[in-house]
């Protein structure tokens, strides 16, 4: 959505971050971001539900295989409904997702013509994107996928090399077609999409959890002392350097500290009100954090394959605590994964999928919930020691106003599938289907997720709106200089040894 403060247009998942403001999300009469996201990603988990009974209601959802003869790229990812072939398929996954469109153009209060009509391009560009990924000169692994396909060489990427060409295509949009972005910025919603697919991912993770329930365990605690570990190191620092090497005041410091060391523009925004800062700072700030969280995604993905293959889940704890919006620290989650198991996978060694997604996602879950308590405290600082008012008091309601509400739907959808799964273990293999069948649109939603945040990232524009040298230094210094090297140690600390399950 735009976020106004002040008649001062806040960069935005639709005008030009790829962030998250987890607080006062919404359109001028709509509902917040965060509530549709919520919304729309149970009502997918809940029509994944039936599969378990044997009511198959997702089987019709188009799937990507590796493919050399086009005609063979597309099938509905039920056997079930093969008579529909892939186009038929295809065709019913567009009206699922222009129903979608519809309901969130509703709740939205949007322009409901304007934003189906474009959300249809972002769609068609996206999945394009998503079959070009799976070509088997791209996406097979093994000799025997390349044997498999006539082919002589690959780049080993598996099919959600798809991911990496959408965020390239809409890279190129951006920068080379910027009026065409300016029509599409309608649908060009990052962080809705990535929250929706937050939302169903959480039933997969809890079934790849539940087979190997005492190393996710281990993973979730390691995760949590990660993270307390590393934002009590990161925002000290961070704030000593904007104030003493930098000379910024309280005011710019303190949204510049929680824009890197937490979560991007969603700490920079909330922190920033909490303290009464000058609209332009929050601002400011969400500016480059967007500029520098595209440029992660498009590096620090293969810096963890070419580096820590090895050691998988360290990578994927340290892309969470590196990369500084939610949806850019998922979608590198996302691409680590794939790279990393294709490197492992070509010298034998097959890691269980999920995991490393996983655990880049939940340790950007607890860094969001964070963000609430975090701004909590400032907030209490600010009003009753520093910036003080007659009859103004930081209060604790503020803690739930600034969460995150999508989280709740991460870990309803997780909580479900991890209780049928343990109550009955013998529904193991149903629970995981009907995963299996929501989380194609949990790809679908990654998708829109990756092409937006490349259509939003004009580096001309943006860097122009961030050109504050000072500021821009700051950065540079803290994120490049401490953040990154600290959040590796930390996760080698917290993860180094703790592995994947092996396949089978």
């Amino acid at each position: 959505m735009t976020e106004h403060i002040q008649g001062i247009q806040a960069p935005s998942a639709s005008s030009g971050n790829a962030a998250d403001t987890h607080q006062a999300h919404t359109d001028k009469r709509g509902i917040s971001e965060d509530i549709v996201a919520l919304i729309v990603g149970l009502v997918f988990f809940a029509l994944a539900l039936p599969t378990i009974a044997g009511v198959d209601l997702l089987g019709w959802t188009v799937t990507t295989s590796v493919w050399i003869d086009p005609t063979k790229a597309l099938a509905p990812v039920a056997k079930s409904y093969a008579s529909l072939g892939g186009d038929g398929a295809l065709l019913a996954t567009i009206g699922a997702l222009l129903v979608f469109a519809a309901a969130a153009a509703a709740l939205l209060k949007l322009d409901a013509q304007r934003f189906i009509l474009k959300f249809l391009v972002v769609f068609a560009l996206s999945y394009l994107s998503w079959v070009l990924g799976s070509h088997a000169h791209i996406a097979t692994i093994t000799p025997a996928d390349l044997a498999k396909f006539g082919v002589s060489w690959s780049l080993h990427l598996t099919n959600e090399s798809g991911f990496i060409l959408a965020l390239i295509a809409g890279l190129v949009i951006a920068n080379v077609f910027p009026r065409f972005a300016a029509w599409l910025s309608d649908a060009i919603r990052p962080e809705l999409y990535i929250k929706i697919a937050i939302v169903i991912l959480g039933g997969f993770i809890a079934v790849t959890a539940a087979e190997k329930l005492s190393l996710a365990s281990t993973v979730l605690l390691r995760g949590i002392a990660a993270i307390v570990e590393a934002y009590l190191i990161y925002w000290a620092v961070v704030y000593f350097i904007a104030r003493k090497w930098f000379g910024f005041n309280r005011e710019w410091a303190v949204p510049l500290a929680s824009g890197v060391s937490i979560c991007g523009v969603a700490a920079a925004i909330a922190t920033g009100g909490a303290i009464r800062a000058k609209p332009i700072v929050p601002i400011l700030v969400s500016s480059l954090v967007v500029v520098f969280a595209v440029v992660e995604v498009l590096v620090l993905p293969f810096v963890a394959q070419h580096w820590l293959s090895n050691e998988p889940l360290v990578a994927a704890a340290w892309l969470g605590l590196a990369v500084k919006t939610d949806g850019a620290a998922v979608a590198s989650g996302n691409i680590a994964e794939s790279l990393i198991l294709a490197k492992n996978a070509a010298q034998g060694i097959n890691y269980q999928a999920g995991w490393i997604l996983g655990t880049t996602a939940a340790v950007k879950v607890f860094i969001d919930i964070f963000i609430g308590v975090w701004s909590f405290i400032l907030a209490y600082i600010w009003t009753n020691h520093i910036d003080k008012r007659e009859g103004d008091r930081a209060k604790a309601g503020e803690i739930w106003q600034r969460f995150p509400k999508f989280i709740i739907g991460f870990i309803v959808t997780f909580a479900i599938a991890l209780v049928l799964v343990l109550a009955a273990p013998e529904l193991t293999p149903k629970v995981k289907a009907a995963a299996g069948e929501a989380n194609v649109f949990r790809v679908l939603f990654f998708l829109l997720a990756f092409f937006s945040i490349g259509v939003q990232s004009n580096f001309n524009r943006l860097w122009k709106e961030a050109g504050i040298g000072k500021l821009v230094a700051v950065y540079v210094v803290s994120l490049f200089g401490f953040v990154i090297w600290v959040g590796l140690l930390i996760s080698w600390i917290f993860f180094a040894g703790v592995k994947p399950p092996l396949v089978g």
